[in-house]
């Protein structure tokens, strides 16, 4: 008999005093607090751990917002809800890396654009959850398609966007109710055609690729300057002397999160598409001494599969969309399985749509059967990886969530069959051990105050 279990005192639980204590500290510091819920256990189903690993039949205990045992013949708590499970299969719940709910919100609107500044090539002070609006009933959707965490980033008219926020997929009134404790920022940066089209009809630079590379690299020296004239003005204040005889360097928000990014305290995304590209922008991370998270879109991310991992760098990309404009152009359908491939490799099933969101596992089942056609037989348990545990590396979420891990979220997913098939579906999404959505109960499947309301078709 294969059991896991945790002891509740090895569990490092919620505390809203604590959070509420560093919130003093951070600017929009999340407020996030987990629904309290009683103990739950999942009984007889197929676990797909999210690490490569599957259980079957097992069971999974959650409590306190914790998964707390994990394994077969697991001991009934008094107070649980017990869940028969035969015949299903759960998942983690299913991280999306790369999405604009909430700032491109439903209905699409021009007052409803707020993902992009199109004001400047670096706009790195801007934040997505400035723009994020709680009520876009995508968040809903994606709830049902058993989406629990999301990365929401600006978009990509820019070559530096600004910040991109993680955020657990609940129902809230703000943005702050909605994000993900201790995930650090992203940094939205983009390569290739968005920006020189963006501002070379504008005669503005840049106008061309060279553009866009001298653009990122004059960002980053400043972003080096600023950050030396901060660590200078720390190192006299500790040579001590009258405390206003020192006084501190102008705050520059541009200029600090990208000296963040320098520093790794903030995870540095690129949409880029080409190979060449890529290859450029990994010799800029050396340059200025940065670590690139990851590519999104990469079309041709294939073709540098084992530099990639290498690098430890995350490839997120889409299953088959290319073409549809000429640095997509060289796309193929085993991308993602590719890159995969090596050892070390980091494939990610990404959105960048409001509907791709709401069906991660079925574009990820196309991968998969992309890759039988050429001999690459992909299992569930590893499939599953690329919107679970490689997701929320790249986030910097994994001591967290990602997978049915003892002490982690109970971020989870019961299906109602294979997840990669085309028939299953989310019936029932726990976070943090909280029942948010059950698909045969409409008490528990949450609607916008957009919503309210409004005629729907059934």
């Amino acid at each position: 008999m294969q059991v896991r279990a945790l002891a509740l005192a090895a569990i490092v639980l919620f505390d809203p005093v604590g959070m509420a204590q560093a919130a003093q500290a951070e600017a929009f510091a999340g407020t996030y607090v987990p629904i309290s819920s009683p103990p739950v256990l999942i009984r007889g189903a197929t676990l797909l751990i999210g690490d490569g690993e599957r259980l079957e039949p097992a069971d999974l205990l959650l409590r306190e917002g914790r998964i707390v045992g994990v394994g077969v013949g697991l001991e009934v708590p008094t107070d649980a809800k017990v869940i028969d499970a035969t015949g299903k299969w759960v998942t983690p719940g299913l991280i999306d890396v790369h999405s604009h709910l909430g700032v491109y919100a439903s209905p699409n609107a021009e007052a409803h654009a707020d993902g992009n500044e199109v004001t400047a090539p670096v706009t790195a002070q801007v934040w997505a959850e400035h723009g994020v609006w709680p009520q876009d009933p995508g968040f809903a959707a994606a709830l049902a398609g058993g989406v629990t965490t999301l990365q929401v980033l600006p978009g990509s008219a820019n070559l530096v966007g600004g910040r991109g926020v993680t955020l657990k997929n609940v129902p809230a009134d703000t943005v702050q109710a909605m994000k993900f404790p201790s995930a650090p920022h992203g940094l939205k940066m983009a390569c290739g055609e968005n920006p020189k089209r963006v501002y070379g009809q504008r005669g503005q630079a840049p106008m061309t690729r060279m553009g866009n590379l001298a653009g990122y690299r004059a960002a980053f020296i400043e972003a080096a300057d600023y950050r030396q004239q901060w660590r200078d003005y720390e190192a006299k204040r500790e040579e001590g002397g009258k405390k206003d005889a020192v006084k501190p360097p102008k705050r520059d928000l541009r200029l600090e999160t990208l000296a963040d990014a320098l520093d790794g305290k903030i995870q540095v995304h690129i949409h880029c598409y080409r190979a060449d590209e890529m290859a450029l922008m990994i010799d800029l991370a050396r340059e200025f001494d940065f670590r690139i998270a990851a590519f999104h879109h990469g079309v041709e991310a294939y073709k540098l599969a084992d530099t990639l991992a290498e690098e430890g760098i995350c490839g997120a990309l889409w299953a088959d969309w290319w073409g549809f404009k000429m640095e997509a152009y060289d796309g193929i359908l085993e991308n993602i399985a590719l890159v995969d491939r090596p050892k070390g490799g980091c494939a990610i099933v990404h959105s960048d749509s409001p509907e791709g969101i709401q069906r991660l596992n079925q574009e990820a089942a196309k991968v998969m059967t992309a890759a039988t056609e050429i001999g690459l037989v992909i299992p569930p348990e590893r499939a599953i990886r690329w919107l679970t545990e490689n997701a929320a590396r790249s986030l910097g979420v994994l001591d967290d969530t990602g997978t049915l891990t003892l002490g982690k979220m109970a971020d989870v997913v019961i299906w109602s069959g294979n997840p990669f098939s085309v028939y299953a579906k989310a019936e029932q999404v726990f976070i943090d051990g909280a029942l948010l959505y059950d698909r045969t109960d409409p008490g528990r499947q949450p609607v916008s105050d957009f919503m309210l309301g409004q005629e729907t078709t059934p």
